[in-house]
């Protein structure tokens, strides 16, 4: 008995959990252009919005934090010590997920619509979350993709709850079941 645990023991042990491919692996494929980095903003203390949220005006949002500006500029080292020097980077709309995009300093950022949470709008999330995969899925071949979003639009897609400036390696093509990779951050 005490021999077959301890063979289980070792074989839980050397099988990544849950469907995980080994890290390496992940990010081989984020570089390679088999995945894309679906991430949560950085740090922006509080919960949802202000009253008198507006897209365009950023004295009316929740933003980063410094802390959450200086998390975010560590994705450019982690990155380029995984091979990736530049990316196609899009974001939600919202400026902390902007000014998360930004301070990477991956290239230059494009704002996307459908990556704008829909935390007070929940009704929107399934349509929103099929625009995504369905754009991600028409893209070009080229360099790595990463996607800066919210909590909310991240969790709908892949089921995972991110911190803060957490992101998740999805392989490609993106489904309505997506196989997660990897859980990546910088703070890891």
């Amino acid at each position: 008995m005490k021999v077959l645990l301890i063979w289980l023991l070792i074989v839980l042990a050397s099988s990544p959990a849950n469907g995980i491919a080994s890290e390496d692996e992940a990010w081989a494929a984020l570089r390679e252009g088999r995945a894309v980095l679906m991430m949560r903003h950085a740090l922006a203390p509080g919960t949802g919005d202000p009253a008198g949220f507006n897209v365009n005006d950023c004295s009316t949002q929740r933003n980063l934090s410094e802390t959450g500006r200086e998390e975010a500029r560590l994705w450019k080292r982690l990155l380029g010590n995984h091979g990736i020097t530049e990316a196609r980077v899009f974001s939600s709309q919202w400026c902390r997920c902007m000014d998360t995009a930004r301070e990477m300093d991956m290239g230059a950022v494009t704002a996307w619509p459908v990556l704008n949470s829909f935390f007070r709008n929940r009704g929107d999330g399934d349509t929103q979350t099929r625009q995504t995969i369905t754009l991600v899925n028409d893209l070009e071949p080229g360099a790595p993709v990463v996607l800066v979003s919210h909590q909310v639009n991240v969790t709908a897609l892949t089921g995972v709850f991110p911190r803060s400036n957490e992101g998740v390696i999805l392989a490609l093509p993106l489904s309505e079941s997506p196989e997660v990779l990897a859980r990546v951050s910088p703070g890891r």
